[in-house]
């Protein structure tokens, strides 16, 4: 004869088991709720966080007392930013939209976030946002090329303040094969070695590894980022920065040549080398 008593434990493990599952995708769910609603007075409607798997784990070492740095490389996350949580007394249902959207608005409501990870103990969630970082396919390498030469022209085509100095409208650029083999020797050395510095390993300035390349020069100039996957951003980022800005809109180059290489397990993840030029004589 089956104790009835029994039989009724088990759906009451089950549920005991699955409550963490359950109350996870719950928090998930609330931090969605937030984005697409807003906070604070901010406007809502942004993208709704996927879940990752690896994220998730990010959120486990951080139960643990990991730093997010830390929990980031344990689980193999490699993040481009990120930013994580503790929250404490979560109800049965998940429901923490209120606690996040006044105590975490912003960071919440971040555009740059794409992937959530959510780790449950008992009635404490460990929360982990994250915009992750997804490097261009090698396969793009030349249309990515030809991108940020678009950019580059196109914000020479008007007249802008770099800094406190006021530049005319300029002549466009053109791409330079041997200018750009240059600018991938050296992000590959900054990728490889994880530096960013005009500055070569070898102490080399940018003219002298441009004389190297075999790009005879009258003019030449070099810009240098990392962290940053794509064209426009990158472009973007150096019209922001007063030098960068400046090479961008001097008259006195005529070529170009860009490129960017990739490690993912350095913490900038992607190196880019812009390399400027007129060439001698012309």
């Amino acid at each position: 004869m089956t104790d009835l008593r029994a039989r009724c434990q088990y759906p009451a493990l089950l549920l005991a088991l699955l409550l963490p599952t359950l109350a996870h995708a719950d928090v998930i769910d609330s931090v969605n709720a937030v984005r697409a609603s807003g906070c604070e007075g901010k406007p809502g409607g942004v993208a709704p966080l996927r879940e990752n798997s690896r994220l998730r784990e990010v959120a486990r070492h951080l139960s643990q007392g990991a730093s997010l740095r830390g929990a980031q490389q344990r689980a193999g996350y490699h993040a481009l930013s990120s930013f994580s949580v503790s929250v404490s007394g979560v109800p049965p249902n998940g429901d923490v939209t209120h606690i996040i959207a006044t105590h975490f608005c912003q960071q919440s409501i971040n555009p740059a976030f794409r992937e959530i990870g959510v780790w449950m103990e008992n009635s404490q969630a460990w929360i982990t946002y994250a915009e992750p970082f997804t490097p261009p396919a090698p396969a793009d390498r030349s249309a990515i090329n030809a991108r940020v030469l678009e950019q580059v022209n196109a914000a020479r085509a008007h007249p802008r303040r770099c800094g406190a100095a006021a530049y005319p409208a300029v002549p466009a650029l053109t791409r330079n094969a041997v200018l750009e083999h240059a600018a991938l020797d050296y992000a590959q050395e900054m990728a490889t070695f994880g530096f960013m510095s005009h500055t070569g390993r070898d102490g080399s300035a940018p003219q002298e590894r441009i004389t190297r390349s075999g790009y005879r020069w009258s003019e030449t100039g070099e810009n240098l980022a990392s962290g940053i996957t794509g064209a426009d951003e990158v472009v973007a980022g150096w019209l922001q920065s007063p030098e960068h800005c400046a090479n961008i809109m001097d008259a006195a180059y005529s070529q170009l040549g860009v490129a960017y290489a990739v490690n993912a397990r350095d913490p900038a993840g992607i190196y880019w080398a812009l390399e400027f030029g007129r060439p001698f004589g012309k």
